[in-house]
This record gives C-alpha cells, structure tokens and sequence, in this order.
C-alpha cells in the first residue's frame, strides 16, 4: 500500500466559497487531496467568476445563513470533517447601510452553522474567519489574540458576535472551534468596492485611457495588508492542532492607503498625485486608523509565515488588473 493513500477522503464544507478567501481556500484543500464541498445562496447575482477554474471539481450545495434548516442539510449532504465558515457579508460600508442584513448573516449565521455542527455531528472542526475590524478603536499597538475589542462599524459588532460565539461554543459544547483574525488581505479576486482592487482596477483603466482621475477617502488611514492567498493556509493549519485555539493572522507591517497608491501608479511609471483625489462621501462616519496585528502565536504554534510582500501583493494586483481591463477593454468603454 502507498503511504500516500488515505483510508479515507477528508471533506470539507466552505461557505463563501465564491468569494476571495472562499476560492484560495478551496484551491488549497484540492492541492490537499480533500472533497470540497461549497455552499451558495440562490441568488440572481451570483457569480462563479472566482471558482470558475476549479467549479468541475467542488460540489456545490444551495444553502443561506439566514435560513437554518437549509444550513443542517448543507451538513447532512457533505457529511464533512472540516466547516469552513467564510460567508458575510463583509464589506464595511454596507454595514452601516444594511445593519441588520449584516447582524443577521455575519453574527447569527456563525451561530446558525455552529447549531448545525452541535445537532449533525460535533466532531466536525469548525473554522470562524474573526477579522480585525473587531479592533477597531485599538486599545494597543501591534494588535494580539488578548488586545480588547472595540468595532467601529455593524460588521466589525457582527464580528465580534462571531467570535465570541465561536469560544462560546467550543467552551460550552467541546466543539473543536478555532477563530482566525485574519487582518487585511488581498488579491486580483478582491472585490471593486474595496479599496486596494479600487486602487489597482483605478490605475489600470488610466492606463488603458479609460479615465483621469481616481476618487478615494481616507488617504491616511492605515491597514495591515497581505496576500489572501497565504492566509488560507492559516485557516487549514488551525484545524490540524491538537487543541482548537484562536490566532491573530497579519504581515506584522503597516501601510496607508496613499503608500498603496504610490507603489501601484509606480509600478505603470506614473506619478499618483496627478490622478488621486480625495472625496468625503468615501469616508467612514466612524474611521479605524491603525492597524496592526502581532501574529507570533501563528508564527511559533501553526509554524505559519507571510510568502508575499506588501510591494509584491500591490505589484501582483496591478499587474491582474492591467491584463483584465485589456482584456474586457471593449464593455468598459461601453
């Protein structure tokens, strides 16, 4: 017998499998030997764009957080040993326009998939993405798994509620349940609506002479930014220890938003400060300044690092955006 071959395939269940964490991760765990098994919302905005590569190999299942009971027979269908839980919604502005929409799916959702857990089989390894927007007011620099919470937004409260139900679980029920807080990260996959694929998508159209100017917020505000594609191997590692744990994940670094815009016009030879403009509608009504994480419990217990630099990651994403502008040159001139 192969000393490769299993007794048996490990599944693993994703929520938010579309989405940026939602696809590495689920590239990673194929590059695993896993049967992946993803949960999508029956949605007539939907898309498959970021899973597209990899959609004949994954198994996809009609669930919604809001909804418990189509969260139990997601469990039931994939039968897995690992739950990813991915899916929010996870952009910040929107919090504070659909606050409740966000309460409901990013706080009682993780309590919706943790009851799923607890009824099905609580021997299934759960997995919360915390975010560290749950900071928010940060009451120490760098930020650790011990700094006090104090969110400035609906999705970073949600958040909390996330992880505090996470522990709450794991203590009450002896649920192998582990939080990441994951800071800010990144890739060609991030969404328009946030900052840094704003930025590069921004610098890419300039470039192809689709516009002039680029209109963001808050230039000084200042993030801790990775590679999402590095971060997902955290989200695995936590659910191979021993004991379930939460661990802050993080570049240990931090940049502001006009550093970011800096390094992306450079990278094209272009001078940012010829296209950057500043507009208040961009700015949070209540803003997280600074933050930085201190991931040497990753670091040391999870035996996790960083792959990618910041320059690399802001490179890496100008570069995708470059080549995806180009090639839809035509629709976004339309």
């Amino acid at each position: 017998m192969q000393k490769t071959e299993k007794k048996e395939k490990y599944r693993a269940l994703i929520t938010g499998i579309t989405g940026q964490d939602g696809s590495y991760l689920a590239e990673f765990l194929l590059s695993k030997g896993y049967e992946v098994y993803g949960i999508v919302r029956r949605s007539s905005t939907e898309t498959f764009e970021r899973i597209a590569h990899i959609q004949e190999k994954i198994t996809l299942i009609q669930a919604d957080l809001t909804d418990q009971v189509s969260v139990i027979e997601a469990l039931q269908v994939a039968n897995p040993h690992e739950v990813y839980n991915l899916a929010a919604q996870s952009f910040v502005p929107t919090s504070w326009k659909q606050p409740i929409l966000t309460g409901d799916v990013t706080a009682l959702g993780v309590t919706r998939v943790l009851e799923a857990i607890r009824v099905i089989n609580p021997k299934i390894r759960f997995y919360q993405a915390s975010s560290s927007e749950m900071f928010g007011k940060v009451k120490e620099t760098p930020q650790t798994e011990s700094t006090p919470f104090h969110p400035r937004s609906p999705y970073g409260v949600a958040k909390v509620y996330g992880h505090m139900i996470t522990v709450n679980y794991r203590e009450s029920y002896d649920i192998f349940a582990c939080s990441g807080i994951l800071f800010n990260h990144e890739s060609p996959r991030r969404g328009l609506e946030f900052v840094t694929r704003k930025i590069t998508h921004g610098v890419a159209c300039i470039v192809h002479g689709l516009k002039k100017e680029l209109f963001l917020g808050n230039l000084d505000a200042k993030r801790d930014w990775g590679f999402a594609g590095d971060y997902v191997e955290a989200m695995w590692l936590m659910l191979q220890q021993e004991s379930p744990d939460d661990y802050v994940i993080a570049s240990e670094e931090t940049h502001s938003v006009r550093e970011f815009c800096e390094i992306a016009f450079a990278h094209v030879g272009l001078d940012w400060e010829n296209y950057v403009r500043t507009d208040k509608k961009f700015y949070r009504p209540a803003e997280v300044n600074l933050l930085l994480g201190d991931c040497s419990k990753a670091k040391a217990k999870l035996g996790w690092k960083k792959k990618h630099s910041f320059s690399d990651l802001v490179q890496l994403m100008v570069e995708a955006d470059l080549k995806f502008v180009e090639k839809h040159l035509d629709e976004l001139k339309a």
